[in-house]
Formats: C-alpha cells, sequence, structure tokens
C-alpha cells in the first residue's frame, strides 16, 4: 500500500534511452551462468560471514559483490575511492543518489557496509539476504509511527562506528533525473555526531553516452531490469566519492541534506533548484 508520505517518482518506460549496443543470445545466457555462480558464491560465503571479522570478513564481501557486477558485464569506474576505503574505526553516513539495484552492489564493492533499506528488499533473493547478513537497518514505510525507532537505531550504529549506506531520495530515478533527498536520516547523522559522505553514481556506456537502461523504475518488476542490463554491451557505472561533509558544518538536518544534496548534483555536473518547502497531507507529520 502505498500512502501519501512515500517519496514517488514520475520517471517509467518513457525515461529509457534508446540505441545502445546489446550483445549476442549466447553472451547473455552465459551472462546469466556467472551471475547463478555468483549467486553460489554468495550462498558460500554467508555462513562465513557470521565468524569472520575485520579486513578478512571485509575482502569476502567484496568479492562477493564484485562478482555480480563482473557477472552481468558491468565496468565500474570509481574516483576517490581511496577516501572511503580509509574510513576506518569510526561511523558516517554515506549517501547516494538511487537508479538502479546495481547501486548497492557498487557500494558495496568499494567498500562494505550497513545500509538503511526498505522492508521489501529483505525479501529480494539472494541481495535481500547479503544485505540482511550484512547487519542492515530495515525502514518500514507504510507504518510511518516506526520511522523515529527506526533513525534513533541508526543514529546509534553510527555513534558506534558503522558506516551505513542510505539512499535519501527513497525510490528510484532514471538518472537523468532525480529526486530530491528526505530529510530524516541526515538527522541521525546529527544527533550521532558523525561525518556525511556523498556518493555521486552514473551510468554510461562505453562510448560515454549517458544511458538509463539500467534503471529500476516505474512499476517494473526486479526482473525487467534485471534483463535489460544482462542484454547491454560496454555498461559502465562511474562513481564519484564527494568530499566528506563534516559533523556541525550544518545548522540542522536540512542545511545537512541540501550540502548533500549539490555535492552529488556538483560531481555529476548538474543543476541543484533551490529547496522549497514540500507540501503534506493535513495531520501526518513530516518524515523528511
Amino acid at each position: 500500500m502505498r500512502h501519501a508520505w512515500m517519496p514517488v517518482s514520475p520517471c517509467g518506460d518513457g525515461c529509457l534511452t534508446t540505441g545502445a549496443p546489446t550483445v549476442s543470445p549466447v553472451r547473455r545466457l552465459l551472462r546469466c551462468a556467472a551471475a547463478a555462480a555468483a549467486v553460489l558464491l554468495a550462498f558460500l560465503v554467508l555462513p562465513l560471514l557470521l565468524v569472520v571479522r575485520g579486513r578478512v570478513r571485509e575482502r569476502l564481501v567484496r568479492l562477493v559483490f564484485r562478482s555480480v557486477l563482473r557477472a552481468f558485464g558491468v565496468r565500474l569506474v570509481v574516483h576517490g575511492g581511496e577516501e572511503l576505503a580509509a574510513v576506518d574505526g569510526r561511523g558516517a553516513l554515506v549517501v547516494n543518489n538511487h537508479i538502479s539495484w546495481l547501486d548497492i552492489i557498487a557500494v558495496n564493492a568499494v567498500r562494505p557496509m550497513r545500509a538503511l533499506a526498505k522492508r521489501e528488499i529483505a525479501d529480494w533473493p539472494v541481495l535481500g539476504t547479503l544485505v540482511a547478513r550484512g547487519g542492515s537497518i530495515f525502514l518500514d514505510r507504510e507504518r510511518l509511527s516506526t520511522l523515529p525507532a527506526t533513525i534513533a537505531e541508526l543514529a546509534a550504529a553510527l555513534r558506534a562506528g558503522s558506516l551505513v549506506n542510505v539512499t535519501p531520495e527513497g525510490t528510484t530515478w532514471c538518472g537523468l533525473a532525480s529526486g530530491r533527498f528526505a530529510t530524516a536520516a541526515f538527522q541521525a547523522a546529527i544527533d550521532g555526531g558523525v561525518p556525511v559522505r556523498p556518493i555521486a553514481l552514473r551510468y554510461r556506456l562505453a562510448d560515454g553516452r549517458e544511458t538509463t537502461q539500467p534503471a529500476f523504475i516505474g512499476p517494473e518488476s526486479l526482473i525487467d531490469s534485471l534483463r535489460r542490463v544482462v542484454r547491454l554491451r560496454g555498461l559502465v557505472l562511474e562513481m564519484t566519492v564527494c568530499e566528506e561533509i563534516a559533523p556541525g558544518r550544518a545548522a540542522d538536518r536540512r542545511e545537512l541534506a541540501a550540502l548533500a544534496e549539490s555535492a552529488v548534483h556538483s560531481a555529476l555536473g548538474t543543476v541543484r533548484t533551490p529547496a522549497r518547502r514540500r507540501r503534506r497531507p493535513v495531520g501526518v507529520p513530516l518524515a523528511g
């Protein structure tokens, strides 16, 4: 059930770019086989994640997520990844624009971390299990009354030294268009006294053209999006790790969200429109 306070993206089939090169049917089958092998690897690794810690655990998680990217023929290009890898022993709220199910795979392929995820992801095959085992904090978007407790749990995790990945747009966009950063999660960074690390994601083809084909948009199923990615030739996921926003730099969560959103837009070379107060139904508390 969708409630009035849930984020909504206008993106749909009409946003999908055309003219992208595709691979042969044989290559698609090989990619599916590689994806199946990555799934098997994930299930083999899962029991180990319960017992190993530190760098060994991090390497295993990165191996799984990188295997998934390779299986689907996705080349990951990272700018500033060493800054994210260098974060050690202190918490940080890691936020990024949200386009595809590939987003969370890419972030964890660079630096494994916990996530604030919608409750439905826990039911996704393989990825849902990995996200849950990774210590994710799940948000029930159909029960707004649970939001304060979820933000308190997020703040506690950040305060304890965890990196937590959040997609503050709250839903996926096509990539050529984007949504506003909701502010609720940024309150957890303020309460936890931790920095915010924005990440900008862009999907393009090998020739440099941006593509929306990997987007997970509209009413489509996860399988529909998977099929489009399997067909693509030369898909590149470009990640830019932006400068850290230090604790205390923003006066409140709205300013902090605006700073993070501006950083992402600056890295992508897009324009951030001036903030406007969002309208909400009478009697419904503001979640963002």
